[in-house]
């Protein structure tokens, strides 16, 4: 589903206002009992409800970004965009430098298609352990994962302990579906990626990353070379 093609009806509009009010209660509650916490926007649609949600607060919620060095220039225009439209600075990390050369060196700049070893490899390098830094020192985490998103999400919960990075996350829009978070985005302008428009609805680094084809399921153009149960980064893995 593009954005374009989403009719609003009156039942959405219900449900999404509902889903609203809980996941504005959770956020208002991280804040409260949870500080340092933050929030990891991968700039997806879902994220971008969230950031809209914590911006309009006002709640005391760090907003960074992961920047792995071969995101698409969609990506970096809505990290412009949200600066215009916000006010707001996204806390960018990068990989470190000298381990994403050793990286490339050893296995070459395109490896990550090669096994799910090499591409779990790229993502730790570019994604995890960047990751690990910007978690470093917080009591919690939020995401703007969902249930429905992929095979490896089916059991997400609103809550759970991250063992991997000692500490809370929080998934806010778990029980959301693909409509409700494109309702949410169309009432309220909220600025999404443009690549939403041309069939990706789940959008990561630019080699790893693809259109799909209607029916096709939602993270189907994420590493599409592999089967959907190996379909994660390491960023939400468990352990």
């Amino acid at each position: 589903m593009t954005p374009s093609l989403l009719k609003i009806t009156p039942e959405l509009t219900a449900s999404v206002a509902a889903k609203t009010a809980t996941a504005q209660a959770l956020l208002a509650d991280i804040a409260g009992n949870w500080t340092p916490a933050a929030f990891a926007n991968s700039l997806g649609a879902e994220d971008m409800v969230l950031t809209d949600l914590i911006v309009k607060a006002g709640l005391p919620i760090e907003i960074f970004s992961l920047d792995t060095g071969r995101l698409p220039l969609e990506t970096y225009d809505l990290m412009a965009a949200v600066q215009a439209h916000y006010g707001l600075k996204l806390k960018i990390y990068f990989p470190q430098a000298s381990t994403v050369e050793d990286y490339v060196r050893a296995n070459g700049i395109n490896a990550f298609y090669e096994s799910i070893e090499m591409r779990k490899g790229c993502c730790y390098v570019r994604k995890v352990e960047p990751l690990k830094r910007a978690l470093a020192g917080k009591k919690a985490w939020i995401t703007g994962m969902r249930a429905e998103q992929a095979a490896t999400r089916g059991n997400l919960a609103t809550r759970e302990y991250d063992e991997g990075n000692g500490l809370e996350k929080f998934n806010p829009l778990a029980d959301w579906s693909e409509k409700e978070v494109w309702t949410y985005i169309k009432q309220n302008a909220v600025p999404y990626n443009a690549l939403h428009d041309k069939f990706y609805p789940s959008i990561g680094c630019a080699p790893c990353t693809r259109a799909i084809s209607l029916g096709e399921d939602v993270r189907s153009g994420r590493w599409w070379w592999e089967s959907p149960d190996s379909k994660e980064c390491g960023l939400h893995v468990k352990g």
